[in-house]
């Protein structure tokens, strides 16, 4: 069955144990940790950072409020990481996460151009760069244990387990607790829905997630044109074989006027 994340933002405190701990699961280099007027609003992953808390300033009944919201890879349903690698170094595996084949890629960044969340990123400061991101922690995954963020939350925020329950839990506390959550379960439906689930008690667009994309799988719309290649390709090249032919004996026929 395949796993997925749930992620409860008003159980966030903003301490970032989930953050250090992917670094130091992965061994990731410690970076300075940038901000913008203090806020932190414009974190997002990069190549050394695939897990970051973003701080945000709302109000919320005119008071001013701190909500803070973990961001990471979304591994989607349908990614269309997978679907514009055109050498399959990208793949979704039936336990859930997206994961990269480096010894595949040849750095054409189709991915990047494709994720409608922004999130794979280049080594762009190396020799030989290679694209990163989250990747669940398939490794633990593939050993039976949870992903490194997942057990270092204190306040239960950040939870782990089937894709299916966890949105059965999400759609429960809405249900439960009308007044403290909006109803929306983020990555249910999103771009064809993802492994990793939110939660919210204010509008995800406040806290800058994108909410113009699409809940039809983006690999469909690829699909639904690219479908047609070898009908196309059929045609031109009978089109262009009608046009050489008839050249041809155009040619031909001048020639022989000629003699």
């Amino acid at each position: 069955m395949s796993k997925g994340m749930l992620i409860d933002i008003t159980k966030c405190i903003g301490c970032r144990a989930c953050q250090n701990a992917c670094k130091q699961w992965n061994d990731l280099p410690v970076l300075p940790t940038p901000s913008q007027e203090g806020t932190f609003d414009s974190l997002e992953t990069d190549a050394y950072n695939w897990t970051r808390v973003g701080f945000h300033k709302v109000e919320i009944n005119g008071k001013v409020q701190w909500r803070f919201a973990k961001r990471q890879c979304m591994h989607c349903n349908e990614p269309a990481c997978e679907s514009a690698c055109f050498v399959h170094a990208f793949v979704k595996t039936p336990e859930g996460p997206v994961v990269y084949k480096e010894n595949l890629c040849v750095g054409c960044r189709y991915c990047m151009l494709a994720c409608p969340f922004q999130v794979p990123k280049y080594e762009w400061d190396k020799a030989f760069p290679l694209v990163r991101k989250c990747r669940m922690c398939y490794d633990r995954l593939q050993e039976g244990m949870e992903p490194a963020c997942t057990t270092a939350c204190p306040t239960g925020a950040n939870i782990f387990g089937d894709r299916d329950e966890l949105l059965a839990e999400a759609k429960n506390r809405i249900k439960n607790n009308p007044d403290k959550y909006i109803d929306h379960v983020y990555g249910e439906k999103e771009v064809g829905g993802t492994s990793v689930l939110y939660l919210s008690d204010i509008p995800f667009e406040e806290l800058g997630f994108r909410t113009d994309v699409t809940t039809r799988g983006i690999p469909q719309y690829t699909w639904s044109v690219l479908k047609w290649t070898p009908h196309i390709a059929i045609g031109w090249t009978a089109v262009l074989t009608a046009l050489y032919m008839y050249t041809k004996r155009r040619v031909d026929a001048d020639e022989e006027d000629e003699h």
